[in-house]
Order: C-alpha cells, then structure tokens, then sequence
C-alpha cells in the first residue's frame, strides 16, 4: 500500500507548463477517489525562483490544490532553489511520519533524473514506485508497483552534476545539536599522530536516532552515503586530515586486519597503516573504537572490538599485525580504548558470558542469571596485557581515578554518543581515527 506520493513539477518541460492545473488536478483526483482512508501523504515539488519565498510555478498550484478537501492536511506543496533542496526536504517528511512507500508521479522526460536523486538520497528502506505524469485511467494506477529500475540512461556527466548539486546543497546545512567535538588522549603523542574519537555533535543527519554527526551509512538505515560523506567531510575539516585518504574497516564482527597497501580483504576489523597522511578509522556504537600507536616505529592502527571481535582477540592481531608488517615492539605500542557501552549497560546471554567468565570472572556481572552483565573493556585489556602490551600504555578510563577522557559508556549519554543498545535498529555510529602526520 502506497504511504506517499511524490508528484513532480520541478522544471516541467515547456509544453506542460500550460496544463500544469490540469495535470496535478487529473492526478490528485485519481489519488483522493482511489486511496483507502486515510489518504496517503502527498508532496508536490516545484522550483522557487532565487530571492523568493514563491513563484510562478507554485502560485499558479493554488487554485488546484483548493478543491481536494479530502486530502486536507496530507497535501503539500514543497519548494526548493535546486531539486535536491526540494527532496531534501521531502525526505525530511518522510522521516518523520516513518513512511517508506512512495509513489513517484514524474514526468517522463525527468524519469531517470529522478531515479538518480533518489538512488544517492535514500537507502534500501524506502520502496519507490514510478509513474508517468498523465491522466490517470483507473484505480489501479495507485496499487501498482513498477519495480524500481537499475539501469541508467543518463551521462556520466549528468550524473556527476546532480551529486554535485547534492553536496553543494548538503555542504550548506546549518550543524545539529552544537558544534563537533573531538575526543583525544593524551597518551597518544601529538607531535607523531593526529587522532581522536567523534560524538554525535556538529553533523547534518537529522533523523533522532542518527542525529547529528552520523559517520556511517548502511541499506537498512535512513541516512544515505551523501550524508554521512558530508559529515566526514565536516570532521576532516576540523580535525585536519584528507577525506580523500580516509579508510574504514569493513566489519564483519571478527578478527581479520587489513594491512595498508597490500591486498584488501573482503572484511575486516583491524587495520594498519605505516603510511604518512593516511587516516585509518574503526566505528563504534557500544562495540569499542580501539587506536593503537607505535611512536618510535611511527605505525598505527584501529579496530572494532564488540564482543565476538573481542573474544576472537581483533585487538590483538591488531598489534601482532604492527609487529610483523613493521617490526614494532609490542612493549611500544599505545592502546586506547575508546567510547563503548560498560558493564553498567550491557547484557548478554549466559552461554555468551561463560565465554567472558572463563578469560576472568570479574568481566562477568551476575553470571548466574540468564542474562548478565558484561564487561567487554576489561576482557579487551587482559587480552592485550596476556599479548604484551603494558599496561600503563593501555588507556581505559573506566578503570582510573582520573576524570574520564575517551571511554565514556556509550549507552550512559544519549546527549553525547550512539548507542545500538539503547536507540534500536536505526542507530548512528562514532568513529575512532588516527593518522601519522607528515
């Protein structure tokens, strides 16, 4: 059942702008006498002309817009300078009436236009449905589905001119909820590394559970690549490295590294680098962000630790990765572990926490229960110190009388972090990044 429709009148070509009342009134018919009740949601995008509120276009939508008494309130007229800002904000809608399911009435010319504008500003959650802007025969015009197409009729120059024309219109959203903030430790020397961890300040995604400065796009989440790409854009800029050489692991919740410059594999959770101007990046949303740092071999490296990555040690074939690729001493190497849900939040099953009980009792909270609590950053620290990392060079701040610095509990500061734990399926994500500087 169609939850939304999309009618398009942004730069109609020149011989429907005559029948322009005529087309949307044809079309509006056909949705109030077809829908089920209630209506569905119906957004009309048109251009606004630059230095105006209104123009041509919309003002002469009005009159049409008068007679459909049933759609009252689930009708409106959205405009923009660019069709970009117009879906934009059509998404925006969306979004907060969690629709997915939108009919797409578009006329034919701006059919594969409009598939590409769609492609970069929606994920795989939203379901289009196309339809050519015409009178609509019968009923079934609203219950049909044309399955959304993957072919591309379009240059790859038009192609490049609309994501341009996305980011320049992303580039120019105010920040959310403050400016963006950057987590650093001061174990990790400054004058060798450019590091730190993100919060979820000083982004543009919108959506309450991924606001603001969501770094991570997935198909079943609503914040699309362009969005999250704008907010690394806006983290780089801060923290002073290039988005241009920004490598993220690619998780798979286990133990695989990927060595910079060598074959990449399929997945991974640890990676390493020995590379100048390189910024190296582990997510986190409860799973813990860990940076390591060599400064006399100057290497570093990143890992997504949740706890299959941790009880399969990804920190430290992170560390045995930096030993073998660059003849580190592992009595060298700085860990910190960053932003992660604590023991104070977190369950697992028992079967799981036996598994954590058996490294030490202590990283289980009230094991004989069916559901304990467990302590994810204590059974990374005695891994890493059973490898040979010092302690005094591990930094959990969990664990010292010190003010904590990094290693907050992600489910404990809903102001200050994600948390797949506490916001559910359509979580952001922060990031731990660190670089060798030239």
């Amino acid at each position: 059942m169609v939850e939304a429709v999309l009618i398009d009148l942004f730069s109609l070509p020149a011989n429907l702008q005559n029948n322009i009342q005529g087309l949307l009134c044809n079309v509006l018919e056909t949705i109030e006498k077809c829908s089920s009740v209630p209506a569905p949601f119906v957004y009309v995008i048109c251009r606004q002309s630059q230095g105006s509120e209104r123009n041509g276009e919309q003002e002469s939508l009005l009159p049409a817009l008068r007679h459909f008494q049933g759609l009252k309130k689930r009708l409106e007229v959205v405009h923009g300078l660019t069709a970009a800002a117009a879906l934009y904000t059509v998404k925006q809608r969306l979004d907060e009436k969690d629709l997915s399911i939108i009919k797409v009435i578009v006329p034919t010319l701006r059919k594969d236009l409009m598939k590409v504008y769609i492609d970069h500003l929606f994920t795989a959650v939203y379901q289009f449905e196309f339809e050519d802007l015409q009178v609509a025969s019968n009923c079934e015009n609203l219950k049909k589905a044309e399955p959304r197409s993957e072919e591309q009729t379009l240059s790859t120059e038009d192609v490049a001119l609309i994501r341009s024309e996305i980011q320049t219109y992303l580039e120019s959203l105010p920040s959310l909820k403050g400016e963006l903030t950057i987590l650093r430790s001061s174990l990790i020397p400054d004058d060798v590394f450019l590091h730190g961890f993100t919060t979820r300040t000083g982004g543009i995604s919108y959506i309450p559970t991924l606001s603001s400065c969501n770094l991570f796009s997935s198909s079943k989440r609503r914040d699309p690549q362009v969005v999250v790409e704008e907010n690394l854009r806006r983290l780089a800029n801060a923290a002073g490295f290039n988005p241009e050489t920004f490598h993220k692991v690619k998780i798979d919740h286990a133990n695989a590294v990927c060595v910079m410059g060598k074959t990449e594999p399929d997945s991974y959770d640890g990676i390493v680098t020995n590379q100048k101007g390189v910024t190296i990046a582990a997510p986190g949303a409860d799973c813990i962000p860990v940076l390591f740092a060599d400064p006399v071999r100057k290497a570093c490296g990143a890992a997504h630790s949740g706890w299959k990555g941790t009880l399969l040690g990804v920190s430290m074939a992170t560390v045995n990765a930096m030993v073998s690729e660059y003849g580190c001493n592992v009595k060298d190497i700085l860990v910190v572990l960053g932003p992660s849900v604590g023991p104070c939040c977190y369950k697992l099953p028992h079967e799981s926490a036996k598994k954590f009980h058996r490294i030490d009792p202590k990283c289980v909270r009230v094991f004989d229960s069916a559901s304990s609590y467990i302590d994810i950053r204590r059974a990374t620290r005695i891994l890493l110190e059973s490898g040979g990392i010092l302690p005094e060079n591990i930094q959990d701040d969990s664990v010292t009388d010190q003010n904590q610095n990094v290693t907050f509990c992600t489910a404990c500061h809903p102001d200050k972090f994600y948390s797949h734990f506490r916001d559910g399926a359509n979580f952001g994500t922060q990031i731990g990044f660190i670089s060798i500087k030239d």
